[in-house]
Formats: structure tokens, C-alpha cells, sequence
């Protein structure tokens, strides 16, 4: 499903809940760091926390963020926080007034529903305010791992807040009772980076519980929802707490794989009259390595790179100027990710890792391998990667093999530290990728993100490239630059002010750029509300949005948009957004919307549509979003649906579907063209650790039926076995010559991965 679902279901859903205390019971104020205390008993590790070592820990406070922020929590949790010389513990009592209003929603990994209960926490271990890790659990002992960035501050509506698909090795046992459920969760030192400074570790901590019954969540601390849905999850929100005397084993992990299979595939033959079959057996080893060089240092090394296990890309039709994104989902490039980012805004970024080991029509290609490390040392934080690739090499129209891209070496150096406050830093990155066959590019950029007062920052950004074949005779031409100034709350006054610009040879070659050889001036003013305990709505904002882009040659205007919006989320979850856009686009290339079937003509235009968004509760076993996109387009009209319903039938099976619908009518040209994608989704899980999965796609735009099938045993962290089935169907097999073959690609893969600790 796409992200525009995951993102609104994901902040509904990891509501913090968990308060820590100093001294007889008394709530701690988020101003003062707190000590943890070191347990000297043993914990039984058995999802109840009722050893004699529990006793002396103090009982974190409860405090409700919403649905009302501030008020007593509607039931009782007993949430306590320890460790020993190996483990973070976190222990809770999850007490129910009536034991039937506990739900599960699901039974698999990294879940993303708000339809069953939660509890976890969240972990700033570097303490640096920006960055944090999410441990969560259900009343099944479902495990939800993830790692949040840049503060939770999200730059476009479909990103999440945090990277869902980074795991970790860590535990989690409960237990069902007639007074509700516990936990215990565990989580090895030697699975946390962080700093100790003579002998003091601090971290943030933020704790939470969602009750979907009562659509509310309890949390510590008593962070305010100004920042919007997003506020819980602010590692600039946490509380500080110490931890004395940590002494993590330094870790090393070593990942083996085997892959075997069958790929089948279709292609052209050399007189370009028909298509041959090729069939061919596939087994490959390969190894991963992650060595933890200090607590606060990671080196992960990989060989013979395979990600035969990735789930498939969402379909997308593109109805702009702008070039689509996809989100990394590659577990080797995600520890630790948020060290590599440089965004000018949007998804535009100086590195975006799917440029190594994909090719920019999605075709695989081979990584021999490669090192990555990341950490900090004293306030520096670092990351290094460099991977090599083997060529690309694909069967053209006259079924001759030719090698579309070298065999390439990839290289990123990044640099960040704190300045001036714990919310800025100034930081350097530097990229190369370099081919066999003697071609380059380079990169390199200078950031900052300064808090000058309040909520309000400002963000620099700039960078310059060189490739192979361009001169750089003027420094405007081949640089990249992004300054904003914004104010992040959510309540009351806020406001965005930017300009971008990007030069006409500007190009970083493991980078990703959403638009070309423009200049740019963004601003949005909003105001937001949060109502009182009496009201329906949770909390509403209306607001206008403005965005005018130049062409960069001349300054002549390419594109204007003005978009007064109003979004709002109720007590209830519902949620939704309204806009209507005044538009007027300049294009000086005839631009193609649906392949060799619609094209819009050069010149100006200006029209004025209208987009919505609701999304039903999703703590209810079915909801359902629906987007719409209507009125004038260019020159003609749009009409476009999206349904996204999701089904819990049960925590055992999860149906849901995709159905996104356009209409294009351009009558004055006579022109009319329609473009559906159907998409269906199933996953049964048998339980925690069985789970199968199924994602068809149907897209007329390219006339094929895509098929991801995976099944998946996962009994701990590092243990898996994939089986996963991918097929490309042609449903138009006439509507080329020669006459197409029923599928263009087919494989049946087997992949299974055993992690070793020494």
C-alpha cells in the first residue's frame, strides 16, 4: 500500500506512553535528567515483571496526550525501566478495567495498525535530540522496530517520520491476564550505539501505551501535541536519563546466506521477430558482517549482495513534471541512515542509496560488496560507505546483449557535529561514483540546521558536482543550493519560507533529484488548532501554500502554485484534508503523462482543482482512505479516485486492496484516455514468527500484472527463511510486434540467512 496510508496510520498509531519518577512516586521534570537504576538481582526473563529486582525500580507516571493532552490516564500502567552489565529492561503492567477490551490486531513484524494495543518505548541513545529508536510490542509479543530522523520533521505529506524497515537484535515476552497484560522487553547493549563520557551514558527516553478501545494515548513525558502527530515521537521532547557504568561486549555479527532458485525470462531474439525463453537454475552464497568497533562505532561489511527478499515497489502512474520516488527498503543501507541524509527539500538529497545496486528503471544489478560504518566520536557523528558493483548488462530490441552500465565503485563520506545548541549542527558530505570504463562523477555539499529561537529554524544547504565530459566554467551551472526558514509547532502560528536552486549541469550522481535546472521560492502560512476536552475535533489547521519555480536559463516562469488547505483530525481518528490550487505552468517540452498514448503540448496554461483526503478510523478492524484529484488540467480536465480499504480480519489475516483510478479528457484535441492500478493484498500469519504475504499489481498503463508472493520464518532476529515467487504478466500480449510473450519475467527464489554471535 502506499505511504500516504502508512505515514497517517503510523502517527495515529505510536502514541508514547510511560513516565519515569525521582523520588517517592513524584512526576520528574523533562528538565532534569534522571538515573536508571542498575539492577544487581536477576530478571526472569518470562514477560512478567514480578522479581524481587523489579521492587526497587520506581514506577514511571502516566500522563494522557490524547485525546485530551494533560488529563489522568483512563487505566493504570505500572511501567518500569532497568538494566543490568547486558541488558536494557522495560517491564510494564498494561491493567485493564475490563480485560475484553485488550486487542491484537495482527501477528506481524513491524506492523504498522493502530486497530490493537501497544506499548514500548522510544531511545535517543546518542542524546542528540534529532535521531531515536522505537521498540515496540503488542499483547501477542509482536515486535516493531524502527529508527527515527531529523527530529520526526517530515518534508513531504507520503514520508514517514521514521525507517520502518530497520531492525535490530532485541526480546519481547507477554502475557494475557483477567487484569489486562504485561511485558518485558530486552534489549542487548551491544544493539544500542552510544557515548559514554566517564562512565555516564545519556539518553533520551520517551514511553508509551496505545489503547485503541479508548482511542487514547498515555505517555512520559508530557510532551503537548503542538507539533501535530508527530509530537510523541520528538527525541528533542525526551527525557534525559543517565545510566552509570554501562559496559557493552563490543559485537560481532556474521550473517551467512544461500540463495537458490529459478528465473525465467523473455527476450527479444536477435532478428527481432519473436521472443526465446531463457530458463536458468540460480544458487548464490554471500555473507554480511556487522563488528561493532566501539559502543559508539559500527562496521558493516557485506559480499555478494543479494535482496531477493525486498517486497516490490508500489505501482505509480506520474501526472507531473516532478520524477517519482521510491523509499529504500535494503536492511545493509538503513543503520543508522539518517547520518547520510541531505535533503534540499522534498526527496531531492545529495546521496539516495537505490542508486547502488538498482538502475534507474529498477533493473537489479549485482553488488560484489562493500563496507559501511557509522557512529560518533566526541560530537561528531560520521558515516562512511564505499560498494562495488558489477555491469548491467540487457538484451536490446535486435536481441543483441549489450552492457548498459559499467561496473562501478560508489563512495560517501559524511560529517555532522552539534554547534552553538543541542538542536544545530553543521555538517560535510562527499560522493563519487566512478566506472570502469574511466567515467565519474563527484559531489560534495556543506549543511546546517541552526534553532534560532523557539520552533523556528533555519536550514542551509549547498553543493556542487563534476562529471565526466562537463566543464565547470561557472560555478552556477554545477552547484545546488537550499535555504529555508520554518517554524515546526503545529499550534498556533506556523510558517515556512524557502528558496531552492539548481544548476543547468548540477547532476549527483548517487544522488536523486525530483527537478532539474530551476529556481524556486516555497512558503506556507498556517495556523493551528487544539480544541478543548468538549469538542469533536481534535485538532485542526487551515493554511495556504505557495510555490513558484523559474526556469533557470532565462528566469522565465515555469510553474506557479497558490493552495489554500485545511487539515484536521478528529477525537475519533477520523482525518482528513481539503485544498483548492490556483496553477499556471509554462512547459517548453512537450511533457508525457501515459507512455506513447497522452502528451501535453507545449506552452502556457492555468487552471484551478481541488484534492481531498479522508481517512476512517483506523483503530476500528476496517477503515478505508479515499483521495480524489478533479477539475481543469492543462488543457483539459482530471478526474482521479484512490481507495485504499484495509481489512483486520482477524490478528491471523489482513486483506486490503488498492484502486486508483484517472480520467483524462482533453476535448478541444479530442483526446481521452483513462489509467487504472488495481492492487490486492494478503497476509496470513500463523504467528509471530510464520507469515506469508501477497502483493498483486495491475497497471493498464504498461499493461501487466505484477506478483510479489513471499513467505517468511523468522523465530528471532538474524534467523530467516524467504521464499519468494515474482512474476511481470503482459495482459496486452497484441499490443506490440512481435507479439508480446504472456510474461516478461519469472522467479522462484529461497533464500535463508543464520546470524552467529561471537
Amino acid at each position: 500500500m502506499n505511504n500516504t496510508k502508512s505515514i497517517r496510520g503510523l502517527l495515529l498509531f505510536l502514541a508514547l506512553s510511560v513516565s519515569i519518577t525521582g523520588r517517592s512516586g513524584d512526576p520528574v521534570s523533562i528538565g532534569e535528567a534522571v538515573v536508571i537504576s542498575k539492577i544487581e538481582k536477576p530478571v526472569s526473563f518470562d514477560g512478567i515483571p514480578d522479581e524481587k529486582a523489579w521492587e526497587s525500580v520506581i514506577p514511571l507516571k502516566m500522563v494522557m496526550h490524547s485525546p485530551v493532552f494533560g488529563k489522568d490516564p483512563t487505566e493504570i500502567t505500572d511501567a518500569r525501566i532497568c538494566y543490568d552489565d547486558k541488558y536494557l529492561y522495560i517491564g510494564a503492567h498494561l491493567r485493564y478495567k475490563d480485560a475484553e477490551m485488550i486487542s491484537s490486531a495482527s501477528l506481524k513484524r513491524d506492523y504498522m495498525g493502530i486497530g490493537g494495543d501497544w506499548f514500548g518505548i522510544i531511545l535517543d541513545t546518542y542524546n542528540d535530540k534529532e535521531n531515536a529508536l522505537v521498540f515496540l510490542t503488542t499483547p501477542d509479543g509482536l515486535r516493531f522496530d524502527a529508527a527515527i530522523q531529523k527530529d520526526a520533521v517530515v518534508a513531504m505529506p507520503d514520508q514517514l517520520p521514521m525507517n520502518i524497515s530497520w531492525n535490530t537484535f532485541w526480546d519481547v515476552l507477554t502475557k494475557k491476564s483477567d487484569e489486562g497484560w504485561t511485558a518485558e522487553i530486552r534489549i542487548p547493549f551491544s544493539s544500542l550505539r552510544f557515548q559514554d563520557v566517564n562512565g555516564e551514558v545519556k539518553m533520551g527516553l520517551i514511553t508509551f501505551r496505545w489503547m485503541p478501545a479508548h482511542n487514547e494515548t498515555d505517555l512520559f513525558p508530557a510532551i503537548p501535541p503542538n507539533w501535530g502527530q508527530v509530537s510523541f515521537m520528538k527525541p528533542s521532547q525526551a527525557q534525559e536519563v543517565v545510566l552509570n557504568g554501562v559496559k557493552p561486549s563490543k559485537p560481532v555479527y556474521i550473517a551467512p546466506y544461500a540463495l537458490t532458485g529459478w528465473q525465467s525470462t523473455n527476450d527479444i531474439n536477435s532478428t527481432g521477430t519473436s521472443y526465446d525463453r531463457s530458463d536458468k537454475l540460480k544458487f548464490e552464497p554471500g555473507v554480511d558482517i556487522k563488528y561493532g568497533l566501539a559502543n559508539n562505532l559500527i562496521m558493516d561489511l557485506t559480499v555478494n549482495t543479494d535482496f531477493a527478499q525486498v517486497e516490490a515497489d508500489d505501482q505509480q502512474v506520474n501526472l507531473t513534471r516532478f520524477s517519482l520516488f521510491m523509499p529504500e527498503k535494503r536492511m545493509f543501507f538503513l543503520e543508522q541512515a539518517s547520518i547520510f541524509d541531505f535533503s534540499f527539500g522534498g526527496n531531492s538529497n545529495l546521496f539516495y542509496s537505490r542508486r547502488i545496486g538498482l538502475s534507474d528503471d529498477g533493473d537489479p544489478i549485482r553488488i560484489y560488496g562493500g563496507a559501511r560504518m557509522t557512529g560518533r566520536i566526541g560530537k561528531w557523528e560520521l558515516g562512511f560507505l564505499d560498494m562495488q558493483t558489477g555491469p548491467l548488462k540487457l538484451t536490446n530490441s535486435s536481441g543483441v546483449e549489450e552492457e548498459i552500465l559499467p561496473s562501478e565503485n560508489f563512495g560517501v563520506l559524511r560529517f555532522r557535529r552539534q554547534i552553538l545548541n543541542e538542536n544545530s549542527y553543521v555538517g560535510s558530505m562527499f560522493t563519487s561514483r566512478i566506472g570502469t570504463n574511466g567515467n565519474y562523477n563527484l559531489a560534495y555539499g556543506l549543511d546546517g540546521i541552526i534553532k534560532i529561537f523557539g520552533d523556528d529554524y533555519i536550514d542551509l544547504k549547498w553543493s556542487q558536482s563534476f562529471e565526466t565530459g562537463v566543464n565547470n566554467t561557472s560555478t552556477d551551472e554545477h552547484t545546488r543550493i537550499a535555504a529555508r526558514w520554518e517554524r515546526r509547532s503545529r499550534k498556533g502560528l506556523g510558517y515556512y519560507l524557502g528558496y531552492s536552486r539548481s544548476g543547468i549541469h548540477y547532476n549527483p550522481g548517487i544522488g536523486f533529484e525530483m527537478m532539474d535546472d530551476f529556481a524556486a521560492v516555497r512558503a506556507n502560512l498556517r495556523y493551528g488548532w487544539i480544541p478543548g476536552e468538549d469538542k469533536k475535533l481534535y485538532s485542526h489547521s487551515p493554511g495556504v501554500r505557495f510555490m513558484q519555480m523559474n526556469f533557470i536559463d532565462d528566469g522565465s516562469l515555469m510553474s506557479l502554485n497558490v493552495e489554500p488547505e485545511w487539515n484536521f483530525t478528529t477525537k475519533s481518528q477520523w482525518e482528513g484534508h481539503f485544498s483548492i490550487a490556483y496553477n499556471k505552468e509554462y512547459l517548453r517540452d512537450s511533457l508525457e503523462l501515459l507512455p506513447d498514448e497522452l502528451y501535453l503540448n507545449p506552452g502556457e496554461y492555468e487552471f484551478v482543482n481541488f484534492t481531498g483526503m479522508i481517512m476512517t478510523p483506523r483503530s476500528k478492524p476496517f477503515y478505508m482512505m479515499v483521495m480524489n484529484h478533479t477539475g481543469p488540467f492543462f488543457d483539459g480536465q482530471r478526474f482521479s479516485m484512490r481507495f485504499e480499504p484495509t481489512w483486520n480480519v482477524s490478528k491471523h489475516l489482513e486483506l486490503g486492496a488498492v484502486a486508483n483510478f484517472d480520467w483524462l479528457a482533453f476535448r478541444k484535441r479530442d483526446i481521452y484516455a483513462t489509467n487504472q492500478i488495481i492492487g490486492t493484498k494478503i497476509v496470513f500469519m500463523l504467528n509471530t514468527a510464520f507469515s506469508f504475504s501477497s502483493y498483486i499489481q495491475y497497471n493498464t498503463s504498461v499493461n501487466e500484472i505484477m506478483t510479489n508472493l513471499r513467505f517468511r520464518y523468522n523465530p528471532k532476529e538474524g534467523n530467516d527463511l524467504y521464499i519468494v515467487f515474482n512474476e511481470g504478466r503482459n495482459t496486452d500480449l497484441d499490443r506490440e510486434s512481435p507479439r508480446l510473450p504472456v510474461y516478461s519475467a519469472r522467479s522462484l527464489l529461497l533464500k535463508y540467512t543464520y546470524t552467529f554471535s561471537l
